[in-house]
């Protein structure tokens, strides 16, 4: 039986980022998923295989190999595929374009919880990073927040006004603590190890949105940020363990796992803004169930036409 395959331009053509948010909160009223997550290490390259199975939506397998050499010979950091499998007899359903579903999913991940935790009344949205991700939340974040002014940060200007020029009135920043200052909202999506964002610098009412740590040395946030905020995650099955903006900090004594308080498994009443002057904080973990959850999405709006 042939399958379809699903490529980026043509499946993106189908989507929207409002609908996407609307589907992760449907995915997170079935079941809990099975998760399966692999990691595989040599020096600065890694290895990842996740699987996730959720009763009554399917299964998704996804591999990637991240090498962050690869831009000094002219290629694309990230490569990889995704397949969901039915949830009734196992059949293959689609192959679908891994950079489609990792975009969609990381992007919208973190905009479901910011639909959430952020202050609608939010104008100010300060983007860290400069990379794909980053131009897929400067899109992700227009749709939710089509008032805000978007400012952008990013180690090299030259990258950061390459950008800001695909994005008209987009402002570009070359001082960090001041743009976080001055920002209601940040999303921040780089490849650091040692945290760029100081708790010092938040102020009450902001919403903090960490997505770039993905290893267990890596970690966008220091201490203090944690400590001024409510922390939330996606899924405390996959940040805790392995990445290191929770790890490291949980292993140290800084934080405690207990202090986090909710995922998006949790009652919608816990996983919430509760006054207009807290601080917010979350950690986009971008499991497995997430993509299979994106990659049903996806294949729904394909086979929709």
């Amino acid at each position: 039986m042939s399958v379809p395959v699903i490529p980026f331009a043509e499946g993106e053509a189908r989507l929207d980022w409002l609908a996407l948010c609307d589907a992760f909160e449907a995915g997170h009223r079935m079941p809990r998923a099975e998760i399966g997550d692999t990691f595989l290490y040599r020096g600065a390259d890694t290895l990842l295989s996740r699987a996730a199975w959720i009763d009554g939506l399917g299964i998704a397998v996804k591999s990637a190999t991240i090498f962050p050499g690869n831009g000094a010979h002219g290629l694309a950091s990230v490569h990889g595929g995704v397949n969901p499998y039915a949830d009734d007899a196992g059949l293959l359903e689609a192959i679908v374009d891994f950079h489609l579903v990792t975009k969609w999913k990381t992007a919208g991940d973190s905009l479901t919880a910011a639909r959430r935790l952020a202050r609608p009344d939010s104008r100010e949205i300060l983007i860290v990073g400069a990379g794909t991700v980053g131009r897929s939340l400067r899109e992700a974040y227009g749709t939710a927040f089509p008032d805000a002014r978007f400012t952008l940060w990013n180690r090299s200007r030259a990258r950061a006004d390459e950008m800001a020029a695909d994005f008209p009135g987009t402002v570009v920043a070359d001082d960090l603590e001041a743009a976080v200052r001055a920002a209601d909202i940040v999303t921040s999506a780089t490849m650091t190890k040692a945290p760029l964002i100081r708790g010092d610098w938040l102020r009450p009412g902001q919403h903090l949105d960490l997505i770039g740590a993905f290893r267990p040395d890596m970690r966008e946030a220091d201490d203090a940020a944690l400590a001024r905020a409510r922390v939330f995650v996606d899924s405390r099955d996959t940040t805790l363990g392995h990445i290191g903006e929770l790890k490291i900090p949980v292993e140290a004594g800084a934080f405690r796992a207990e202090d986090i308080v909710a995922d998006y498994y949790d009652p919608p009443d816990r996983f919430r803004r509760e006054s207009d002057e807290e601080i917010t904080l979350f950690k986009n973990g971008g499991g497995a169930h997430l993509d299979l959850m994106c990659a049903r999405y996806i294949l729904s709006r394909w086979q929709a036409g």
